[in-house]
Formats: C-alpha cells, sequence, structure tokens
C-alpha cells in the first residue's frame, strides 16, 4: 500500500461519519433555526433593526409578578408589510407625545435572544422616534413635534 492512497474502507467510514452528523445537527434548535430561517419568515421587521410604522391605538399592558404596574405602548401597524406589532413607549410621560395615525420608528427592546425585556409580557419592541423627532428630545424638551 502506498502513502495517500485512501482505502476503500476508510472512505465508506468517513461518509458513515459525516452523515451521521449531519442527521444529529438537526436536534440542535440553534442549527435548525438558522437553516430553516425561522426568525426571518416569522419576524414582522423581517431582520431589520429597526422599522416604520402607523400608530393605530394607544394600550396600557399590566407588568408582570411582582411588579404592578400599567406599562404605556402603542398598537403599531408596519408600512413594510402590514403586521401589527406592539411597542414599549419609554419615559416618564412619553405617551403624551404621541397620538393615534403618528408615524414612529420602532426597534428592538433589547431581551434576550429578541424576546420580551423585562417584566413586560410580548411586548419586543420599543418606540424610538415620532414624526422624524426623536422621542429623548421630546421627553427632555429640546425639540417640539412638527405640527401637520
Amino acid at each position: 500500500m502506498v502513502m495517500g492512497d485512501k482505502s476503500p474502507l476508510g472512505e465508506f467510514a468517513a461518509r458513515k461519519l459525516r452523515m451521521r452528523r449531519k442527521r444529529f445537527r438537526w436536534s440542535d434548535s440553534d442549527y435548525k433555526r438558522r437553516v430553516l430561517r425561522l426568525d426571518e419568515k416569522f419576524d414582522p421587521m423581517e431582520g431589520a433593526p429597526q422599522a416604520r410604522g402607523i400608530v393605530l391605538e394607544k394600550v396600557g399592558v399590566e407588568s408582570r409578578q411582582p411588579n404592578s404596574a400599567i406599562r404605556k405602548c402603542v398598537r403599531v401597524q408596519l408600512v413594510k408589510n402590514g403586521k401589527t406589532v406592539t411597542a414599549f413607549v419609554p419615559g416618564d410621560g412619553g405617551l403624551n407625545f404621541i397620538d393615534e395615525h403618528d408615524e414612529v420608528i420602532i426597534e428592538g427592546i433589547g431581551g434576550s435572544q429578541g424576546r420580551s425585556m423585562g417584566d413586560i409580557p410580548g411586548v419586543k419592541y420599543q418606540v424610538s422616534m415620532v414624526n422624524g423627532v426623536s422621542l429623548k428630545m421630546l421627553l427632555l424638551g429640546k425639540k417640539e413635534k412638527p405640527r401637520r
């Protein structure tokens, strides 16, 4: 046997190991989600970091135990695909700057693996801009919301 020649038995064993590994990879949830592109298919933002939408209504979401509060949120219909999501409005009195039919920019709220944050159940997004003006600037009183 000359060095460099592969024995047929070795090739068969390598192929068998490769196929077994391929089959068992599907039990890894991260691999499955990535290959089937589940996060892209079922994410309302379609993988984008931010999205523009129109405010449909203001809602109050009760926080989870052990906290007791009504978190101020808005229902937003995304412009790009028409899907409706709930977005948290940060800041003390932030909801006063948002009216129905306003255009808002939403972004991820920062929970682990794209999930909801803290004690707000089912809310994965937060409002960052209202009618082209940063919500933070409105809260600080440095800018005024444009009149239409």
